[in-house]
């Protein structure tokens, strides 16, 4: 990093002594930035009320500008602000027309968000395929699972225990080529590396803010390709999705042709400040800076456990087939024990599948790294 960024981030990142923060895939740390704008709109809450609502729109429309911006769509119009990643999916889920026998592929190692959205239209009749991802070639799997029964493929662009992250353009060409509808689950991806549902020729993409944005719980995008937003059944209503928003004396009504189709009531004001702050601040950097401070980051995760005696890596070794998130384990240690001592000491992380994940972001400094092997040692050699 420069000496410009070093500067800012230690600014934006205080570190709090001892603390070593590796857990963004979960729940990340807001920038001082952040916490600014909702202290200022709490402030101006408590003193004026909602006189400068129309100045908070500027801000939603700004986020909703940086989101675009983010996922590389097309337009705003293709934006809409959820609630969260399950949400979005849900949106997917019951908004298309299924008939009984048609299939839905997803990956086994699916976070529940990417499983239970689809598992609950089996009262439809619709067969959930899980394919396993274990193999030299994923794409190549999820692609051949599809039959003609195949509707829609539905895959999280990075796992969220393994670290795994797929070649998102060749499953969207792959799709294409099979008139397979294709879905993202950006929420592993969108922050932490460069993100484009043009490149990736996606239909649907969604992410919350809360992990690599750097945002609050509570508010997500929600990506849905123009042509298929007429197809997807709405199955919320409120004064704020209609084509004619603000005008209530209007007795007919219409949905938005835009995403914000998908918003049926009053935003989350308070999110959209946090959120567009934190957005803000990751384009000042770039995604490409990020994505980049991130592979160093794992890869200094990486060197310091393979040199611990015990230790097992269960995220993938290409920097190609990863992204911000390292699993490991330690022999003859029960993985989620080694999760709570490493919690006592002051390393924030979280057990996922078998092992315990590490998740650094960009701002995560050499220090924090060092501290964090230096006490994953000490509790190997216990």
């Amino acid at each position: 990093m420069t000496p410009v960024l070093d500067k800012i981030l230690a600014q934006e990142f205080p570190q709090t002594p001892g603390l070593c923060y590796l857990n963004h895939a979960a729940v990340a740390p807001w920038p001082q930035r952040s916490a600014e704008a909702v202290r200022r709109f709490a402030e101006e809450n408590v003193s004026r009320g909602a006189r400068d609502y129309p100045q908070w729109m500027v801000v939603e429309q700004r986020l909703r500008e940086r989101l675009m911006r983010l996922l590389n769509a097309p337009s705003t119009d293709d934006i809409a602000l959820v609630k969260n990643t399950s949400e979005a999916l849900s949106f997917v889920a019951f908004g298309l027309d299924w008939a009984e026998g048609d299939q839905i592929i997803i990956s086994d190692e699916e976070f529940p968000s990417n499983r239970v959205v689809w598992e609950a239209l089996g009262s439809q009749g619709v067969e959930v395929i899980k394919v396993n991802l274990q193999g030299d070639d994923p794409e190549a799997a999820l692609l051949a699972a599809c039959t003609p029964r195949t509707r829609l493929l539905s895959i999280s662009a990075v796992q969220f225990a393994s670290g795994l992250r797929l070649d998102l353009a060749r499953l969207g060409r792959g799709c294409r080529e099979r008139e397979v509808l294709f879905c993202i689950d950006a929420i592993q991806q969108l922050g932490a590396r460069p993100f484009d549902v043009q490149a990736y020729d996606c239909d649907f993409a969604m992410a919350d803010g809360h992990k690599w944005l750097l945002g609050p719980e509570g508010l997500g995008v929600f990506y849905c390709r123009a042509a298929l937003r007429p197809q997807l059944k709405l199955n919320e209503y409120g004064w704020h999705m209609v084509e004619h928003v603000g005008d209530y004396s209007r007795s007919d009504w219409q949905p938005a042709a835009s995403a914000r189709r998908f918003e049926c009531g009053s935003p989350n004001v308070l999110g959209c400040m946090a959120l567009e702050a934190s957005l803000a601040l990751l384009e000042e950097v770039g995604l490409e800076q990020v994505g980049q401070l991130i592979e160093q980051r794992i890869g200094w995760l990486r060197e310091g456990l393979v040199q611990i005696p015990g230790v097992r890596l269960h995220s993938p070794a290409d920097p190609e087939r990863r992204a911000g998130i390292l699993s490991f384990s330690i022999a003859g240690q029960d993985s989620r024990e080694v999760w709570q001592t490493l919690m006592a000491r002051q390393v924030v992380c979280i057990p996922r599948g078998p092992g315990v994940r590490f998740s650094p972001h960009f701002y995560t400094t050499r220090a924090v790294i060092d501290e964090t092997l230096r006490i994953v040692r000490e509790v190997a050699q216990q």
